[in-house]
């Protein structure tokens, strides 16, 4: 991660500098929470990933910039949503919008952001980065309305988890290596490439996500959370497709129930690891991550090259 941000340490900067100037508002309310969000700000691993794509293909310009602080504004809008529907009063231990704010306040911040997003490229001509953005916007919100139905009828589909994590979490950084090499290269292929880099970095990203609800330690989230809210993840899913009988009916059982204990955590987390699920959910994460890697092979080695490859293995290495 650290190669990646001193690749491109002073692309950042400029990149904050139109993050300011996007966000800034006459709304004294608006100001101070837009500021509060901008110092609770954190890893900005999809402007990251923007600009390195960018800088794959040549030098980096206006629409560039645009584009990496778009993906930043558009995932703090649905971080500010995301809280309110879970209830969080916390982010990463620093309170939430809704808890500062209360959630009328957080529900209009979330909308302005996605408004605020959606007008950077539209009143600079950045048609292309739009027409990615919006794609990935209508995907991302079809992906949240289809997990919270699967969720409701408890769904064991392999297949559909990964339709749902590539909707939730792939599609938005897929966007943000897309709009990226868009804003460089002029082989319309190779941008193509660049956006299915992005998303089969997302779905390893969202693996190791995954993985975290069955830890031990302080990751920003409350552990067994997917769990508690019936949320059907790659370990879970594999275990209850391969386990005996009693078993499922036990895990089913804690699941429905809709409170985790830490003794019932404890059996889910044993089962999982004696099923192979732990296992299984690293080698998918493992195929994705290559498969990344794959596509940069394609490209010439470089210090970009190289700090991207470093921040593809971060994302499925990092500890929270």
């Amino acid at each position: 991660m650290q190669l990646a941000k001193d690749v491109i340490a002073a692309d950042m900067i400029v990149t904050g500098k139109y993050l300011e100037e996007a966000l800034q508002s006459p709304v004294g309310m608006v100001d101070r929470i837009t500021r509060y969000l901008g110092s609770t700000r954190g890893k900005q691993l999809r402007p990251v990933f923007s600009l390195l794509c960018a800088r794959l293909g040549g030098a980096l310009n206006s629409v560039s910039y645009r584009a990496a602080a778009m993906v930043e504004i558009l995932h703090t809008a649905s971080l500010v949503h995301d809280d309110i529907v879970d209830n969080s009063a916390k982010r990463r231990n620093a309170w939430s919008i809704n808890a500062l704010w209360k959630s009328r306040a957080a529900v209009f911040t979330g909308d302005y952001l996605f408004i605020k997003a959606v007008q950077l490229p539209l009143l600079n001509g950045d048609y292309k980065t739009l027409q990615i953005f919006s794609q990935a916007i209508e995907q991302t919100i079809s992906g949240e309305l289809v997990q919270l139905g699967k969720t409701q009828k408890l769904n064991f589909s392999e297949t559909t988890y990964y339709d749902i994590i590539r909707q939730k979490t792939a599609t938005l950084l897929r966007a943000a290596c897309e709009a990226g090499a868009a804003s460089t290269f002029s082989d319309e292929q190779l941008v193509t490439n660049m956006g299915l880099f992005g998303e089969y970095v997302g779905m390893a990203f969202q693996i190791k996500d995954d993985l975290f609800d069955y830890g031990s330690s302080d990751v920003g989230k409350p552990l067994g959370n997917d769990i508690q809210e019936k949320k059907m993840t790659l370990p879970l899913i594999y275990t209850l497709n391969h386990c005996d009988a009693a078993t499922r009916k036990q895990l089913l059982k804690i699941i429905k129930a809709g409170e985790v204990t830490e003794g019932a955590m404890d059996f889910i987390r044993t089962t999982v690891e004696e099923a192979g699920g732990f296992q299984y959910a690293i080698e998918k994460m493992l195929l994705y991550r290559q498969q990344a890697l794959d596509i940069l092979n394609t490209f010439p080695d470089s210090p970009v090259r190289a700090a991207l490859e470093a921040l593809v293995e971060y994302t499925t290495e990092r500890k929270y």
